[in-house]
């Protein structure tokens, strides 16, 4: 796989453990490289607008707001766009797609995207089943800056998730079936704050079993102490895991247990006293609700950790972090996601406006985005990297954003997330 980030693989464990085994059928697919590209063709002298399809799972079993964050990024970006005159003085016209949250509903939406509307791109997907992911292949339709939710931006071409990817992405996830992930925020805590003994909490569920074991196992391969704590999905006993992980003597908390469970688990910890150098969570709650989320747990919020591939959403300090706090001031809320979805249709310009003197076709498009190694966004992506190694890497250097949380302050970054890097070892697992 790519620089898929710890933050990235947690937030597919949480939704895994949430929905059980999602439903939906997957088209067949083989050999996309050598089909209909899917030109969809621009006539000269076209000024009319050009269109891209935003799929998020808006309306899913997992709740209203978990995926929106991507596709409220993208289209504050291109609002502002449009209001500077568009690309090449086009306007980009941006037709959505909730898809429910099903198989079924993603394949719905990806044939009114792709065969009907004649999108010429697809920006910031956020599909809880992206059931769809071979038909977008097959019609050679670019799906730029996705949430790599799924295994599909490590399966097929065409994808080019936030994250990117080293795999062959030739129908086939990953290598032979198997996704690698690094151990670099294990390394960073170790490295930086000294900790030597880690606690991974998981219910006993297997999506969050799963994951809770790929954490220990890379957690030991950087040298802790695991402490494991099993809560039963059906009554968890949050307090008897928080007095464990205290008498454990655990400088770390990482977990594999939804948004809700962790502010229990947060407020068990502070009714116990238990104290730890970081409660470790994911990109997909690196946000600003944290102080309502956690309000029954000062302590345990104030330990609150996020990691991830980007920059903080609330380091205003960066200029391309501020232009995208100002575009979206109106919103009620802010987060990483919705940073990430900003710069998806920040790439999604940039490729297309390398293509307005030729015509911004779909293959115009996937060609610029087969170019744009090391690609980052205005400074908001650590080098995005899309490779198609015949072998997994064994180890590679990573690096990652680090933020904690602060009271009246919000989440304050730790470090330069350029120069926060580690060669670290590969390791695989099954998605």
């Amino acid at each position: 796989m790519g620089r898929r980030s710890r933050g990235a693989e947690a937030a597919i464990a949480v939704l895994l453990l949430t929905l059980g085994t999602a439903c939906g059928s997957r088209l067949p697919e083989s050999d996309f490289e050598h089909r209909d590209r899917g030109t969809s063709a621009e006539p000269s002298g076209d000024r009319g607008p050009i269109r891209v399809g935003v799929i998020t799972s808006a309306t899913s079993p997992v709740g209203g707001d978990a995926f929106t964050g991507p596709r409220d990024g993208a289209k504050a970006y291109f609002d502002r766009l449009n209001a500077r005159g568009g690309i090449d003085g086009r306007r980009v016209e941006v037709r959505q797609c909730d898809d429910g949250g099903s198989g079924v509903g993603n394949n719905e939406c990806v044939h009114e995207l792709v065969d009907e509307d004649e999108v010429v791109a697809l920006v910031a997907t956020t599909a809880l089943d992206y059931a769809g992911a071979a038909r977008v292949a097959r019609a050679g339709v670019p799906d730029i800056g996705g949430q790599p939710i799924g295994s599909a931006y490590d399966t097929w071409p065409h994808l080019y998730g936030i994250y990117g990817s080293l795999a062959p992405r030739d129908g086939t996830t990953g290598w032979d079936g198997e996704q690698y992930g690094g151990t670099e925020v294990y390394r960073y805590f170790k490295r930086e704050h000294g900790a030597r003994t880690a606690a991974v909490v998981s219910y006993n569920q297997p999506a969050s079993a799963a994951y809770a074991r790929l954490v220990e196992r890379g957690l030991r391969a950087e040298g802790y102490e695991v402490v494991t704590e099993q809560l039963d999905f059906a009554l968890p006993n949050f307090r008897a895991a928080a007095a464990d992980l205290k008498e454990q003597g655990a400088d770390l908390v990482f977990d594999a247990i939804d948004t809700h469970g962790n502010a229990r688990l947060c407020a068990a910890m502070d009714d116990v006293g238990a104290r730890v150098t970081a409660k470790v969570t994911n990109v997909q709650n690196w946000t600003s609700t944290v102080a309502e989320d956690y309000k029954d747990a000062p302590r345990c919020r104030n330990a609150l950790w996020a990691t991830g591939s980007s920059r903080n959403h609330d380091d205003t300090g960066q200029d391309a972090v501020r232009e995208f706090r100002d575009a979206t001031k109106g919103l009620e809320t802010h987060s990483q996601w919705q940073l990430e979805g900003w710069a998806a249709a920040m790439w999604f310009t940039d490729a297309a406006k390398s293509c307005a003197g030729r015509g911004v076709t779909r293959a115009c498009v996937d060609d610029q985005m087969n170019r744009s190694q090391g690609y980052t966004a205005d400074g908001l992506l650590l080098p995005v990297t899309f490779e198609r190694l015949a072998e997994p890497p064994k180890s590679r250097r990573a690096c990652l954003s680090v933020a904690r949380w602060e009271d009246g302050r919000g989440w304050i970054s730790q470090t330069d997330m350029n120069d926060t890097c580690f060669e670290v070892p590969q390791l695989p697992y099954r998605p």
